[in-house]
């Protein structure tokens, strides 16, 4: 029999904006139960097996929803290529994402010049379309394949689009503040959230603006990206400060909001983190480093439950069950639904206990049966997801790496100055 190992509740100070009400509502009869004072974690129901007889393998480079479950990889983590560039300068975290392609992949070095490489790692072509002045600013580029042109916001307020078979530009233009989120495209438009906390809707083919959306900022800047995920007709967003927004794709109005943390983290927003959101199209789940995991219903905003997991790593979904991974390396199989605890799996717990106060997760993948975690520290473990066994821990980089990903059968990791690959 399974126990719950912390009872979920919900915010007393949830809040839902309905579409065309100006006035925010209280949500009566929600308790929040759980404080953010410091908890200790443990191992719990180490010896539940996990069933994954049913498990669907995905292969998905780009998903709306983040929604990319288990992917076919179950290497032996040979390393098989590595694409160079020039290192990026002033860079605390890589979180950007390459564009993989079944020939290649397309990144950025440190002056902001898209390269595009083949599968043997020799360049195709490589553009840089910013001036002298830009490029000592070292833009960090976030980039999107659309069809056979590739779309491109950067963190200096430039956006713009260029052709995939040769980088030559299609349009280029500037917003009034940089760019702080992934993009995603939906139709004849692309979306992104810029420092100020405001959604952007962008044209496709030539980059003109649809409308905007301003929701509360911040007086600190954010050290970590917003999300946005696209919900058939609506766009659904989290900025710096803990909102969760849902917008019509058409109009940019407001459908709902749901303010998940106090007017206080406005002042501190700098060391407020959120995961990405996911969603199952019905239910959209997140976490953040307050000790929050959400879900939340998609389409009114209501909370379905929270539970106690300190994360703003990007959880996984696979089937009714929910894996993610602890600021402290705990991972954690979580029951979809109703939010039960069903295991935690201590994977630091090879390491020394006053080393493991320094190292910090980065970022996971998981592969057909196994988990694949990146750490601060430059390893990487591996943990079969039955039971959550530690199967293989591998050095990879002398310090942080970005998240795994896993493309065409292999796993990629992005260092200060290469893209590896792993078979």
């Amino acid at each position: 029999m399974l126990i719950l190992l912390n009872h979920c509740s919900f915010n007393k100070n949830s809040k839902i904006w309905k579409k065309n009400e100006k006035d925010i509502s209280i949500k009566p009869n929600i308790e929040k139960i759980f404080s953010n004072e410091k908890f200790v974690i443990k191992e719990f129901n180490q010896s539940l097996k996990l069933d994954l007889s049913a498990i669907k393998i995905k292969n998905i480079n780009f998903d709306n929803q983040n929604n990319f479950g288990s992917q076919s990889f179950d290497g032996s983590l040979n390393k098989n290529g590595s694409y160079k560039f020039s290192k990026l300068e002033e860079i605390n975290r890589i979180n950007f994402k390459p564009i993989f392609l079944k020939n290649g992949v397309i990144y950025f070095d440190k002056k902001g010049t898209i390269i595009r490489y083949d599968n043997n790692q020799k360049i195709v072509w490589k553009k840089n379309y910013y001036t002298k002045l830009e490029r000592e600013l070292y833009p960090k580029l976030n980039l999107i394949l659309d069809k056979d042109n590739i779309l491109i916001t950067d963190s200096i307020a430039k956006y713009y689009s260029i052709k995939l078979n040769n980088g030559e530009l299609n349009w280029s233009k500037n917003n009034s503040y940089p760019f702080n989120s992934d993009i995603k495209k939906s139709k004849n438009s692309f979306y992104v959230v810029d420092y100020k906390n405001t959604l952007r809707c962008y044209y496709i083919y030539d980059g003109s603006e649809c409308w905007s959306l301003q929701t509360d900022e911040s007086f600190t800047i954010s050290n970590s990206k917003n999300s946005l995920i696209v919900l058939k007709d609506k766009i659904v967003f989290s900025n710096s400060i803990g909102d969760i927004t849902a917008v019509d794709s058409e109009s940019g109005q407001i459908i709902w909001q749901l303010p998940t943390q106090s007017s206080s983290i406005i002042n501190k927003s700098y060391s407020f983190k959120n995961s990405k959101l996911v969603s199952d199209s019905k239910i959209i789940f997140l976490s953040n480093n307050k000790n929050e995991f959400y879900s939340i219903d998609s389409k009114t905003g209501t909370i379905n439950w929270i539970n106690k997991v300190n994360s703003n790593l990007t959880p996984i979904l696979i089937s009714n069950l929910i894996f993610t991974v602890s600021n402290e390396g705990f991972l954690y199989v979580i029951e979809k639904n109703k939010g039960n605890i069903l295991r935690i799996t201590d994977l630091y717990v090879n390491y020394d206990k006053k080393k493991r106060k320094n190292i910090y997760p980065l970022g996971f993948v998981i592969g057909n049966k196994s988990l694949y975690l990146t750490n601060s520290d430059g390893k990487i473990i591996v943990a079969g997801l039955q039971q959550g066994n530690i199967t293989k821990t591998q050095k990879v980089s002398k310090n942080f790496t970005s998240k795994p990903f896993i493309f065409n059968r292999n796993l990629f990791l992005v260092r200060n100055g290469s893209i590896d690959r792993y078979n």
